[in-house]
């Protein structure tokens, strides 16, 4: 059996202890794209020496203040939204208003028309049903006021007549007497009044010198007026009885003629007894500045109008009274209590409210959520619901700055780890996705909404930021196309750094799972997005240093997304680029002069951005090591110069002791590019050089900066340059000693390098000289057992040693031959080596153990085996003596 020779010490992914993985975990990690794996071949790849890199999310510090838009935002303050504000009673309307459109309509051709009577081919009327009695009643009412007003002189007056003033006298002593009596004058008013619009209508006809369309508008809205007072009239006698009903009574008229509230006379008498018999009552209670009700009293008392409301069925827009209703709710704004303000802000969602008042409310709930000790008043379901039912049936596109307070609500109660789980539990993810949605499809055919939207969708990706949190929010993300959202919303405002910044935070958070990972490669216009935006934010430190992350983890755990990230234009130059411009930030930072702790004191935050220099290095390193797995980028970045030279710089300008991640990642990177035997190889080129920077590794107090040292030179000891290096500098020696440290992924770091050295034959006797052979058969007996491909790599170490063997005792030594027989024909007994209760009981990972025992372990044992059998005797050698003449 010939030597095995040029071996990797690296061949094989090493679990160093802050990264320690099970074989069955590890064997998952990469796929072939060709065919499927045997499980040699898995196990194999476990302890390869091209090595995925993992890190730690990047930290994000927690903002303290609420605000719609953080002290990074790149938003100035003249075009954000405001977070702070002014709200008081009069900021709401006492009619519904249209949503403001921030749509610029063209204005329309005015073409007047004026409408006159037809004298000629006149149609004859269409019969109509004879009149309800009291309806005569009602229109001859209207009538004779109307002539009333008129025959003052004045058909249109200066100052019309208030509803008020006509209740206040039906309200008096002997107004219903009186009604009868002027009812008869009214009546015989009204013919004079036919009489004056008729001439009116005829003055018209033939000079056309009046408008008689105002007339009788101004005509017909008076009508309805003095209809509406009649009505009064007969409903409301028993109001007047009634504490406050005269009050109540003006509010309605008022509010109702203002806001174009459907009048009284359509309702039932089943909604006007309900109204009067449950719900003025409690509208009397609240009156805060007259009855001195305490903020207690008056919340409970919202809450029993809600119940009512709701068991009348008024919620909505049902309610015909509910201009009135408003208006009362309205005015108690002004107490500014963020408990009352709660209570009021369900019960004006309650009654869905549209346009200014839409977003007043949502103003409301905003002042409310910016301060945490408020979060227990919103730990009920009932605001819960409304919040979220305004994106159900609220527009967002023409109410996008009530939606823009709203979100930012959220975003707040999204902090609160209660209120997270509850929103997510209601749906809060899917309704924003779909608003996201329909944001992104308005925004394909017009920028008429662009520039608002994007403050909105600012709300929107950090609430789905903190929903990320949530390891049961991830199989939602999956399942609503968040993901493909959020890819288009990155493609739409690729400028704003808010908006990639909080998408980036979500996929950061995302991606350290594996199928999120995996459902993010196959989103194949991610790859070109991800470089867009490290090609143009390359100074934006926070983004940039996520967009690497995310790639990291892409990279890592997928064997297509390194072959398609690759491939996409200019990525490695991307990545070269940002590698050299951070290289020398971190450069600069460190030629600094030192500070006093006065100075760190004072500028803590520009320190802050220093290590944030130094996060990227470390991500953005961590992505090359990962894209390297691959064989054909493996092979194009191993004779890559600028890569190379730049991973040289970085092991040459820093510290372990000062950045330990960034120095083993770096050394990671080299030892997978190591791995590629190319012709025109940088590292080969520069392996002597690359050699000296690994002592800082192996000498510092790091185990794990020692691990990868020691793997490094697993890869550059296939070179005799470098095993003559490392006989040189003593290095095998500290391989040797490595062997103590009862650490199998140590050991097998430091077997793979003296594996190497047994090359050469003029090498091997240093192996015995430094009790190597001892410290072998140790971890033959230590970790045999439970890793058959450390065994497997001693044995073959032990192999290359003995190929010249003629007396194993004197080989090995008497003890450690014994000792070696011993153990391996133990290990090559299948009942001992497979057993279940030393290997646990996973059938799968028994499986992978039993097959890499098979493969790798038995062929090289059992040879070993033999050849120590054939060389051994029981019988003790004589000392040796020279012959004499």
């Amino acid at each position: 059996m010939e030597n095995f020779q040029g071996y990797s010490s690296a061949l094989g992914k090493m679990r160093s202890p802050r990264t320690k993985r099970s074989v069955k975990a590890s064997a998952s990690v990469r796929h072939s794209t060709c065919q499927p794996k045997t499980s040699a071949e898995i196990i194999s790849e476990a302890r390869t020496s091209l090595r995925i890199l993992k890190t730690q999310r990047p930290f994000t510090p927690k903002d303290d203040q609420r605000k719609l838009f953080g002290l990074t935002s790149s938003r100035t303050d003249e075009i954000r939204p405001p977070s702070s504000f002014s709200l008081h009673a009069r900021s709401f309307e006492g009619s519904e208003s249209r949503p403001l459109s921030v749509a610029r309509l063209s204005p329309l051709d005015h073409k007047p028309k004026i409408a006159t009577p037809s004298c000629k081919d006149e149609q004859p009327p269409i019969p109509k049903p004879p009149l309800d009695p009291i309806e005569i009643k009602r229109v001859s009412s209207a009538r004779a006021r109307l002539f009333k007003v008129t025959s003052q002189g004045n058909l249109l007056p200066d100052k019309a007549s208030h509803p008020e003033e006509i209740i206040m006298k039906l309200n008096s002593d002997g107004s219903l007497s009186n009604k009868n009596s002027s009812y008869d004058a009214d009546k015989s008013a009204t013919s004079q009044l036919n009489t004056n619009i008729s001439a009116t209508w005829s003055t018209k006809c033939e000079g056309e010198e009046m408008m008689p369309d105002r007339i009788m508008e101004h005509t017909s809205s008076l009508s309805s007026q003095n209809s509406l007072e009649s009505e009064f009239v007969k409903q409301d006698v028993g109001l007047s009885n009634s504490p406050g009903g005269t009050e109540n009574i003006k509010e309605a008229n008022r509010s109702e003629l203002k806001s174009g509230s459907r009048p009284h006379d359509e309702e039932s008498e089943e909604e006007i007894l309900y109204w009067n018999m449950k719900i003025q009552p409690i509208l009397d209670e609240l009156k805060p500045l007259s009855s001195g009700n305490s903020v207690e009293h008056l919340c409970q008392t919202c809450y029993r109008l809600h119940d009512t409301l709701q068991e009348g069925n008024m919620l909505g827009k049902m309610c015909k009274r509910r201009a009135l209703l408003l208006k009362t709710l309205y005015k108690l704004v002004d107490l500014g209590s963020d408990k009352l303000s709660i209570e009021l802000a369900k019960l004006i969602l309650a009654l869905r409210v549209s346009g200014k008042n839409l977003l007043n409310v949502s103003k409301l709930m905003f002042k409310v959520s910016r301060s945490e000790n408020n979060d227990d008043l919103f730990q009920n379901d009932e605001i819960l619901d409304y919040l979220l039912e305004v994106f159900r049936f609220a527009d967002p596109l023409t109410n996008i700055d009530a939606f823009l307070y709203f979100v930012g609500t959220i975003k707040f109660l999204t902090g609160n780890a209660i209120l997270l789980k509850d929103l997510l539990n209601k749906g809060l993810l899917e309704s924003l996705v779909q608003l996201m949605k329909e944001i992104n499809d308005a925004n394909r055919t017009s920028d008429t909404y662009f520039c608002s939207s994007g403050h909105l969708l600012v709300q929107v990706t950090a609430t789905l930021r903190n929903l990320a949190e949530l390891p049961q929010a991830r199989s939602r993300f999956l399942g609503t196309g968040a993901l493909s959202e959020l890819c288009v919303i990155m493609e739409q405002h690729i400028n704003d750094k808010d908006i990639c910044l909080n998408v980036a935070r979500i996929f950061s958070k995302l991606s350290a799972y594996n199928d999120f990972c995996l459902v993010l490669s196959e989103c194949f216009r991610c790859y070109q997005l991800f470089l867009t935006i490290l090609h143009r934010h390359q100074r934006k430190q926070d983004l940039i240093v996520r967009v690497v992350f995310i790639l990291g983890n892409m990279t890592a755990k997928n064997n297509n997304a390194r072959e398609e990230l690759y491939k996409q234009e200019n990525s490695v130059e991307t990545l070269l680029t940002l590698f050299q411009m951070y290289h020398e930030l971190n450069v600069k930072r460190k030629l600094t002069p030192p500070l006093t702790q006065s100075e760190k004191g004072i500028i803590e935050s520009k320190s802050q951005k220093r290590s944030e220099v130094e996060d990227v290095l470390i991500k953005l390193i961590r992505v090359i090591a990962n894209l390297s797995i691959n064989s054909e980028v493996g092979s194009a970045l191993s004779g890559n110069w600028t890569c190379v030279e730049l991973l040289i710089k970085v092991l040459e300008s820093n510290k372990v002791e000062e950045c330990e991640e960034l120095m083993m990642n770096a050394a990671a990177t080299i030892n997978n590019l190591s791995y590629y035997q190319v012709k025109k190889s940088a590292i080969r080129t520069r392996q002597l050089h690359i050699a000296e920077l690994m002592m800082k590794l192996l000498l510092c107090n790091s185990m794990d900066a020692i691990l990868e040292g020691a793997r490094v030179f697993g890869n550059l000891s296939r070179s005799k340059d470098i095993r003559d290096f490392i006989v040189q500098k003593n290095v095998d020696k500290f391989m040797i000693t490595l062997l103590d440290a009862k650490h199998q992924d140590v050991c097998f770091a430091a077997c793979g390098v003296l594996i190497n050295l047994t090359v050469d034959k003029s090498k091997r006797p240093i192996l015995k000289q430094d009790g190597g052979i001892k410290k072998l058969i140790d971890c033959l007996r230590d970790f045999g057992l439970t890793d058959w491909q450390l065994a497997s790599l001693v044995c073959k170490t032990l192999w290359n040693y003995s190929e010249k063997i003629t007396i194993a005792a004197l080989c090995f030594g008497e003890e450690e031959t014994g000792e070696l027989l011993e153990l391996l024909s133990a290990y090559l007994d299948k009942g001992i080596a497979l057993d279940l209760e030393t290997n646990g009981s996973d059938e799968q990972l028994v499986e992978q153990h039993k097959v890499c025992w098979e493969s790798e372990f038995v062929p090289v044992a059992r040879q070993l085996l033999q050849r120590i059998q054939r060389h051994h005797s029981h019988l003790e050698p004589l000392p040796f003596s020279p012959t004499q003449n």
